[in-house]
């Protein structure tokens, strides 16, 4: 039935304000369209105290989508159930081990995701795409749930064994180097464009680059080049030649 639906004229003027999407070849948009349609109607979309527009289902799909565009992985994210949005960003509670004293803090989230559930802020993912810089809260989230479809959470998202030993040399030696300029907090050089909070582990680590990838994919390449051609490997995209 999802197969049969059509992608229409309103659904196509939301992606139409896109950077991404106008640079798409024509094969590419149909192939998201269909993929945008499979997401929105399996997966459930839940407000909080707003409703859920047309609109947010689309942008949020589309950059859903474009993650795994020239990815074969079945269905679009399996595992997704829930995504939930909020207009503002929220304050949760997280308790903070350090050295085995525990203590509670608040933390201000952009997004959310646990394997099943998605959260998005819809006021900085909307900004984010439709101006475009270098954040992009909706790929980050998804390039979470991404990483977590091989069972673990840990910056290495399902690959070809052939292909495990090169993105795990490159990917944790430049963490590992910028885990070390994080704690000295100096002598950032290129690693200030990747950011404070990509050593917060592994997991962060591939979540912010794969932002970059997608949103600043020039600089990325002029600043990181192993990385960047390791995620166009992953993502079988070239977005410094796509979207330039």
């Amino acid at each position: 039935q999802i197969a049969a639906l059509p992608f229409t004229d309103e659904q196509r003027a939301y992606l139409a304000h896109l950077s991404h999407y106008q640079h798409l070849p024509s094969e590419d948009r149909e192939r998201i369209e269909r993929s945008i349609l499979r997401f929105i109607h399996t997966k459930k979309f839940i407000g909080s105290k707003l409703d859920v527009t047309e609109e947010m289902k689309i942008i949020i799909a589309f950059y859903a989508c474009l993650l795994l565009l020239h990815i074969e992985t079945g269905n679009c994210y399996d595992n997704l159930q829930t995504i939930i949005v909020y207009n503002q960003p929220v304050v949760i509670d997280k308790v903070q081990n350090n050295g085995g004293i525990f203590s509670q803090e608040q933390f201000l989230i952009d997004g959310q995701s646990a394997n099943d559930t998605v959260v998005i802020i819809w006021h900085d993912a909307k900004r984010e795409a439709y101006h475009p810089r270098k954040d992009n809260v909706i790929v980050h989230e998804f390039a979470h749930e991404i990483d977590f479809m091989d069972g673990e959470i840990d910056g290495i998202p399902p690959m070809e064994r052939s292909k495990y030993h090169a993105w795990t040399n490159v990917l944790y030696g430049e963490y590992k180097k910028l885990n070390k300029i994080a704690l000295k907090n100096r002598d950032w050089g290129d690693y200030k464009f990747i950011g404070e909070y990509a050593a917060t582990n592994e997991a962060e680590f591939f979540a912010v680059i794969s932002e970059r990838f997608f949103e600043s994919p020039v600089s990325l390449k002029k600043k990181f080049p192993d990385l960047y051609n390791e995620l166009k490997t992953f993502y079988k995209i070239d977005p410094a030649v796509l979207f330039s």
